[in-house]
């Protein structure tokens, strides 16, 4: 059952929204929460893409001067396990983002409740959220889990050295980060079950090592992109265009169209870290390409 909440009381009151949508999965619950938004130049979905790109956005009435997706993070409740799929910006990262904290307050939630976080991939508005501003780790109770190829790419010593200039400070920023989580952390591989309902599928592209999760619960089921699916408008329209902001174009290229064949064809929940309305939603079959369908 999709349906979004928490618009409503946070207009009444004025406060941001932290509760952005809302989905009952069997007996589960899985909610994205809000960490704000980045601010980032109006040409960062189109950059070396035709012009067609620039009209596409504009259709959809938003303005190409500054881009601003939403930060939502995925949290899923089973009654025994609440897990949080990735840590979102932190402090550090943009002014705009970081407010993963507040957002787990306003449901009554605190640090010490999450019991698992598991990683999409190590970009910094996912994992420099792990630390605070006094070097300790932010979720100091739960266990962590990342893709055995995301954690060997920005481990790896070399990777400062051939990420590319403008992404250099995303390999210093998470190769700190994992050096608090050397001694506790846990991998997986494309097709294990991370944990109970909760399977990792290999959307390799925007890092080398970027994973998205298939959750299932009975007969319903949703699945976490991250940010293998970046924005509502281009990436639907033409997923076989590759975008600046994947590290490897060509390959997530193969990861969009795998990701949006199987959700539209199996009517599978979408949940996007990127994606409006709190990025939670539906993949629609469209003219030979796809449309987001939000659930808000």
């Amino acid at each position: 059952q999709l349906q979004a909440r928490g618009a409503a009381s946070a207009a009444l009151l004025g406060a941001p929204k932290r509760l952005l949508a809302e989905m009952s999965l069997g007996g589960a619950t899985l909610s994205t929460l809000s960490d704000g938004t980045l601010t980032l130049p109006g040409d960062f979905v189109t950059a070396n893409l035709p012009k067609e790109a620039v009209d596409i956005i504009k259709s959809y009435g938003l303005s190409t001067d500054q881009y601003t997706p939403e930060c939502n993070l995925a949290l899923y409740r089973d009654g025994t396990n609440t897990v949080l799929f990735d840590v979102g910006s932190g402090p550090d990262f943009m002014p705009s983002a970081g407010e993963l904290l507040d957002s787990l307050d306003a449901q009554g939630l605190g640090a010490g409740d999450i019991t698992h976080v598991v990683f999409t991939h190590a970009h910094p508005d996912h994992i420099w959220g792990l630390i605070d501003d006094f070097d300790e780790l932010v979720f100091p109770d739960a266990s962590y889990h990342i893709g055995r190829g995301e954690w060997d790419y920005w481990w790896n010593p070399e990777t400062v050295n051939t990420i590319g200039e403008a992404r250099t400070t995303f390999a210093v920023g998470a190769k700190r980060r994992f050096e608090f989580l050397e001694d506790q952390i846990n991998f997986f591989d494309a097709g294990d079950e991370v944990l109970p309902g909760i399977a990792a599928v290999a959307t390799h592209g925007h890092t080398p090592g970027h994973m998205g999760f298939e959750i299932r619960n009975g007969s319903e089921s949703a699945m976490v992109v991250g940010d293998a699916i970046g924005n509502p408008h281009v990436a639907f329209h033409h997923p076989e265009w590759e975008s600046g902001s994947d590290q490897d174009g060509a390959m997530g290229v193969k990861s969009r169209k795998m990701l949006m064949d199987r959700m539209a064809a199996e009517q599978m929940a979408i949940i996007g870290f990127h994606l409006p309305g709190g990025g939670m939603g539906r993949v629609e079959a469209m003219d030979g390409a796809y449309r987001f369908v939000p659930a808000s």
